[in-house]
């Protein structure tokens, strides 16, 4: 099989703050895997989560070296694939793009959608959210009129995930929800993500203040490298339920977060792809834990892909394409505030086509 992998830019409609800094645009890698005259594609996206950076150009130069090695394969020997990328120590970003590409070429081969390969049922997908950075309180109501619109019966999202642990302390975060809340339609589910941005103290204090606001979860109160003690004593204080995010990259990460978390968010560049975000799904399901679906700065062919396993979570976050202002693909679409793989074979992806 043959592999090629290009390079394009998206920019973003609405610029997203979090706790860590601002992203506007990104750079990712298109993978397309060529065997038997049908093509998979793939989605690698740059993310950092602070400690473990993997910008555009280590994803490139390390999907550039493992190409020639993988010629010999075809999209049926993925276990020896998983094998090689293991060896190589593949950036699981990188190898996100090579298993959505492998599973859209086996799809296609089918001639299935690989939510009906899998045998899941779509009714049981669950809203997404779309998200809203960290701002001031009159650029956060902004935001919820961008999303949301002002007239009530044409709202097409029916959930929100507001970021918070803005640098500048947590009344900051205080008064930026509040203003939130106030502009939001009635009865939107609201989530809260950190991104690690709060002490201890300070998360003990926010998870209390904001089930009084009725808040579904929190989402990575603390960072990534505190020690399972302040997420333990958290998880002991905390009213919401708390989800892991940067603290949980695969599902060897799960068994020791399982004592101290409510669920984890699954992420196709933190997995390394669909193989390993179903190994997770199980692992989460077998320690008790929910499942949430997450996104970078991802197009539609990563969230389309992560699209295809939707069933099988409990929280959906799959908005990053949706806030984009030019990206090149089309695949799921938002259906009553529900992000829906359609019936086209393997991922159902397509390039948008560019009239001059």
């Amino acid at each position: 099989m043959h592999v090629q992998i290009e390079t394009f830019t998206v920019r973003k409609r609405f610029a997203l703050t979090i706790s860590r800094g601002t992203t506007a645009q990104s750079t990712n890698l298109w993978v397309k895997l060529a065997h038997e005259g049908i093509e998979g594609w793939g989605e690698a996206s740059p993310f950092s989560t602070g400690s473990r950076p993997q910008s555009t150009e280590i994803l490139l130069a390390a999907l550039q070296e493992v190409a020639p090695l993988l010629e010999k394969f075809t999209p049926f020997d993925r276990q020896k694939i998983e094998q090689v990328l293991t060896e190589v120590n593949l950036p699981s970003a990188a190898r996100a793009g090579i298993d959505m590409a492998m599973h859209d070429w086996l799809g296609k081969k089918a001639g299935l959608p690989l939510w009906k390969m899998w045998g899941l049922d779509r009714s049981r997908i669950v809203p997404t959210s779309v998200t809203i950075g960290i701002n001031s309180p009159s650029g956060a109501r902004e935001r919820v009129r961008d999303w949301f619109g002002k007239d009530p019966a044409g709202i097409k999202y029916r959930a929100v995930k507001v970021k918070l642990g803005n640098p500048a302390g947590i009344e900051a975060d205080k008064a930026m929800l509040i203003a939130v809340l106030d502009e939001a339609p009635a009865n939107l589910k609201i989530s809260v993500d950190a991104n690690g941005g709060w002490s201890l103290k300070d998360a003990a204090e926010m998870c209390h203040w904001l089930e009084k606001s009725k808040i579904n979860y929190v989402e990575q109160p603390l960072s990534p490298l505190a020690d399972m003690e302040e997420f333990s004593e958290l998880y002991r204080q905390s009213p919401l339920p708390i989800f892991a995010d940067e603290s949980c990259f695969n599902s060897s990460d799960i068994p020791k977060l399982a004592h101290c978390v409510h669920g984890i968010n699954i992420k196709m560049m933190k997995s390394g792809g669909l193989t390993e975000a179903m190994r997770m799904i199980h692992t989460a399901k077998a320690c008790n834990l929910q499942v949430m679906f997450g996104c970078y700065s991802d197009s539609a062919i990563a969230n389309t892909a992560a699209a295809q396993l939707s069933p099988l979570a409990d929280y959906l976050d799959l908005d990053s394409h949706l806030n984009l202002l030019d990206d090149p693909f089309t695949g799921a679409i938002v259906e009553n505030g529900c992000l829906m793989p359609n019936e086209r074979s393997g991922l159902g992806v397509r390039r948008i086509e560019i009239r001059e």
